[in-house]
Protein backbone atom coordinates (compact mmCIF):
# COMPACT_ATOMS: atom_id res chain seq x y z
CA UNK A 1 0.00 0.00 0.00
CA UNK A 2 1.40 3.20 -1.18
CA UNK A 3 -0.04 5.61 1.71
CA UNK A 4 2.13 3.64 4.68
CA UNK A 5 5.28 4.47 2.34
CA UNK A 6 4.02 8.09 1.76
CA UNK A 7 3.80 8.36 5.76
CA UNK A 8 7.34 6.77 6.65
CA UNK A 9 8.84 8.74 3.87
CA UNK A 10 7.26 12.36 4.80
CA UNK A 11 7.89 11.48 8.96
CA UNK A 12 11.92 10.82 8.08
CA UNK A 13 11.65 14.35 5.91
CA UNK A 14 10.38 15.83 8.84
CA UNK A 15 12.84 14.92 11.53
CA UNK A 16 15.16 17.37 12.79
CA UNK A 17 18.90 17.35 11.84
CA UNK A 18 21.34 17.24 14.13
CA UNK A 19 23.33 20.01 14.59
CA UNK A 20 26.69 18.95 12.77
CA UNK A 21 27.80 18.44 9.38
CA UNK A 22 26.26 15.00 8.20
CA UNK A 23 28.39 12.11 6.95
CA UNK A 24 27.70 11.68 3.43
CA UNK A 25 29.15 9.28 0.69
CA UNK A 26 30.13 10.96 -1.94
CA UNK A 27 32.20 7.76 -3.82
CA UNK A 28 29.08 7.08 -5.91
CA UNK A 29 29.12 10.73 -7.11
CA UNK A 30 32.86 11.22 -7.53
CA UNK A 31 32.53 7.74 -9.43
CA UNK A 32 29.92 8.92 -11.41
CA UNK A 33 31.89 12.78 -12.21
CA UNK A 34 35.17 10.60 -12.91
CA UNK A 35 33.90 8.28 -15.30
CA UNK A 36 31.89 10.92 -16.96
CA UNK A 37 35.48 12.66 -17.98
CA UNK A 38 37.04 9.52 -19.35
CA UNK A 39 37.29 8.12 -22.67
CA UNK A 40 36.52 5.05 -21.65
CA UNK A 41 35.42 3.05 -18.46
CA UNK A 42 39.14 1.65 -18.25
CA UNK A 43 40.60 5.15 -18.97
CA UNK A 44 43.31 5.50 -16.30
CA UNK A 45 42.67 9.10 -15.47
CA UNK A 46 39.45 7.59 -14.06
CA UNK A 47 41.15 6.75 -10.61
CA UNK A 48 42.87 10.33 -11.10
CA UNK A 49 39.48 12.32 -11.59
CA UNK A 50 37.82 10.17 -8.68
CA UNK A 51 40.60 10.96 -6.51
CA UNK A 52 40.32 15.15 -7.07
CA UNK A 53 36.85 14.78 -6.96
CA UNK A 54 37.01 12.80 -3.14
CA UNK A 55 39.84 15.54 -2.31
CA UNK A 56 36.98 18.71 -3.13
CA UNK A 57 34.56 16.80 -1.34
CA UNK A 58 36.50 16.89 1.76
CA UNK A 59 37.83 20.40 1.15
CA UNK A 60 34.25 21.38 1.20
CA UNK A 61 33.02 19.35 3.80
CA UNK A 62 35.96 21.68 6.24
CA UNK A 63 34.32 24.38 4.97
CA UNK A 64 30.73 23.37 6.19
CA UNK A 65 32.00 22.65 9.46
CA UNK A 66 33.39 26.46 9.43
CA UNK A 67 30.07 27.74 8.44
CA UNK A 68 27.21 25.24 9.87
CA UNK A 69 26.45 27.25 12.78
CA UNK A 70 25.56 30.71 10.45
CA UNK A 71 23.12 28.41 8.46
CA UNK A 72 19.22 28.41 10.29
CA UNK A 73 17.81 24.87 11.57
CA UNK A 74 15.19 24.71 8.84
CA UNK A 75 17.36 25.49 5.93
CA UNK A 76 19.91 22.95 7.26
CA UNK A 77 16.73 19.85 7.90
CA UNK A 78 15.66 21.32 4.12
CA UNK A 79 19.05 20.58 2.43
CA UNK A 80 20.28 17.63 4.17
CA UNK A 81 17.37 16.00 3.45
CA UNK A 82 17.37 17.46 -0.01
CA UNK A 83 21.23 16.36 -0.49
CA UNK A 84 20.30 12.80 0.38
CA UNK A 85 17.40 12.19 -1.98
CA UNK A 86 17.83 10.54 -4.89
CA UNK A 87 21.37 8.62 -4.01
CA UNK A 88 23.79 10.20 -4.92
CA UNK A 89 24.96 12.71 -2.23
CA UNK A 90 27.36 15.68 -2.54
CA UNK A 91 29.32 18.39 -0.05
CA UNK A 92 29.41 20.56 -3.08
CA UNK A 93 25.51 20.42 -3.21
CA UNK A 94 24.64 20.83 0.34
CA UNK A 95 26.55 23.94 0.66
CA UNK A 96 25.07 25.45 -2.43
CA UNK A 97 21.69 24.29 -1.08
CA UNK A 98 22.60 26.50 2.18
CA UNK A 99 24.48 29.55 0.67
CA UNK A 100 21.29 29.56 -1.86
CA UNK A 101 18.78 29.50 1.05
CA UNK A 102 20.82 31.86 3.33
CA UNK A 103 20.84 34.37 0.55
CA UNK A 104 16.99 33.95 -0.19
CA UNK A 105 15.84 34.79 3.18
CA UNK A 106 18.46 37.62 3.42
CA UNK A 107 17.14 39.05 0.10
CA UNK A 108 13.78 38.55 1.62
CA UNK A 109 14.17 40.34 4.51
CA UNK A 110 15.63 43.34 3.04
CA UNK A 111 12.56 43.51 0.33
CA UNK A 112 10.16 43.52 3.35
CA UNK A 113 12.32 45.98 5.55
CA UNK A 114 11.91 48.60 2.11
CA UNK A 115 8.21 47.79 1.75
CA UNK A 116 7.95 49.00 5.75
CA UNK A 117 10.35 51.75 4.94
CA UNK A 118 12.99 50.41 7.79
CA UNK A 119 15.50 50.69 5.25
CA UNK A 120 18.37 53.32 5.52
CA UNK A 121 17.50 56.14 2.17
CA UNK A 122 20.05 55.26 -0.97
CA UNK A 123 23.02 57.04 -1.04
CA UNK A 124 23.98 58.69 -3.90
CA UNK A 125 20.89 60.28 -5.02
CA UNK A 126 19.53 63.92 -4.59
CA UNK A 127 18.91 63.91 -0.99
CA UNK A 128 15.04 63.78 0.24
CA UNK A 129 12.99 67.06 0.83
Amino acid sequence: MILPTALALGAQLMMPVADSVPQLNVEQVCEGIAQQGGVTFHDPSIAQEKKNCLQSEQTTRDELVKQWSNFSPPDKTSCVNESRMGGESSYTELLTCLEMARDVRAMREQQGAANRGDQPPVTGGKPPR
